[in-house]
């Protein structure tokens, strides 16, 4: 599975906010080049595992950009860049600022995702359209 070099974000397949983030980030990514697994999946589990990370936190969201593995604030601004110009400014400008004050913002609003908007009792289950760029 350490083979695997196309883009993945692997995110908490039970939260509301981090699936309407998935659903946003699948309608900017025109090129449709990132791929998708939530965090309790089989496939998510085992890779993030080849990665060295035995107990992936749930609150996290972790982008492996083909070679690097990114989490928190890096893996957003990481998955900026394949988006349109203006996402790809924006995350080099925010890039600026050290890891710490974004990994700060980040964690504000992974602590209270659920209060934002819910959780759910189960996984999400790719649409037939989205079947081909997730991996469970």
């Amino acid at each position: 599975m350490s083979d695997n070099k196309q883009p993945i974000i692997f995110f908490d397949g039970v939260c509301n906010f981090c699936n309407a983030t998935v659903d946003w980030i699948w309608k900017r990514n025109r090129k449709q080049n990132l791929f998708f697994s939530s965090l309790q999946s089989n496939f998510a589990q085992q890779f993030l595992l080849d990665q060295g990370i035995q107990n992936p936190d749930l609150s996290t969201i972790y982008f492996f950009d083909g070679n690097r593995l990114f989490n928190r604030s890096k893996a957003v601004l990481s998955i900026m860049r394949h988006f349109g110009f203006g996402y790809q400014l924006l995350s080099s400008m925010l890039n600026i600022f050290p890891a710490f004050i974004g990994d700060f913002v980040y964690d504000q609003i992974a602590q209270r995702r659920y209060n934002i908007s819910g959780k759910r009792s189960t996984c999400r289950i790719p649409s037939q359209e989205e079947r081909s760029r997730f991996f469970e």
